[in-house]
């Protein structure tokens, strides 16, 4: 019996990738999954996390659906609440009402996770939900920065405080994040950013921030341009864009879902 390794998950991950055999490595991961014996650097729950992950890569969401409640079944650690993904999956397949119930519930609890509120600002988006599209993404920032946001379902509600609104000053504790997490963040900037300009509003701190997190220098923007600010390149892409339904990135450690 084999052993859950993130390695070879990594290398399962990296070798779709470079092919675009997505589906011969949602096969391989979930037999990975079934057979192998977890570890406490790789659980069973992410290991199923991964490969719902290639399956829908592979425009199978049927498959990703199964291997998203395996995880939620597993009860383990994983890099992302696979409900979030599991709600994605869920919409490719028609299931709305039962997706819908899924997002529902995940806004009615405070968020701890930022790559889930990602994830669910770029699902509200491909629904052309913008105003909850914001509030994940707000909330995301808000983790990255590390505040304490309350449920996104709340957001807006009487006597709280409008995201963005704060002293840019207080702010630049963002380029002592690690570097992979410093990348998240400016993705899910811009991204807040078309969103803004979508629905007509005003440039706010939040998006003043992207000024102190310039790509990395031999790297592109969100928006593919390189060398140029990610407030700049966001602002040259004037409407609301996507990334592939993959936001876990391999080198993401597991956390409690």
């Amino acid at each position: 019996m084999s052993v859950l390794s993130r390695e070879a998950f990594d290398e399962i991950e990296f070798d779709a990738a470079c092919t675009g055999d997505h589906l011969a490595a949602a096969q391989r991961m979930t037999m990975l999954a079934t057979s192998g014996t977890q570890t406490g650097a790789m659980t069973r729950a992410e290991a199923f996390m991964r490969a719902g992950e290639q399956w829908l890569l592979a425009g199978e969401p049927a498959a990703a659906a199964r291997d998203f409640r395996q995880a939620l079944a597993d009860g383990g650690p994983s890099s992302v609440d696979p409900r979030a993904p599991l709600a994605q999956a869920l919409f490719m397949m028609g299931q709305v009402a039962e997706a819908e119930d899924l997002v529902q519930r995940l806004a009615a609890e405070p968020p701890r996770d930022p790559r889930m509120c990602d994830l669910l600002a770029e699902l509200m988006v491909e629904r052309a939900d913008l105003i909850n599209a914001l509030a994940w993404t707000n909330a995301g920032v808000e983790l990255y920065l590390g505040g304490s946001p309350g449920p996104v379902a709340r957001a807006g509600e009487a006597g709280s405080e409008e995201p963005g609104t704060g002293s840019l000053a207080g702010m630049d504790s963002v380029l002592d994040l690690p570097a992979g997490d410093r990348a998240e963040l400016r993705l899910l900037l811009s991204l807040r950013f078309r969103i803004r300009n979508d629905l007509g509003l005003a440039e706010d701190s939040y998006d003043q921030l992207l000024d102190l997190l310039p790509p990395e220098p031999g790297t592109e923007s969100a928006t593919g341009l390189p060398g140029r600010t990610t407030r700049a390149s966001a602002a040259a892409s004037r409407s609301t864009v996507t990334r592939s339904p993959s936001v876990i990135s391999p080198d993401s450690s597991a956390r409690a879902s």
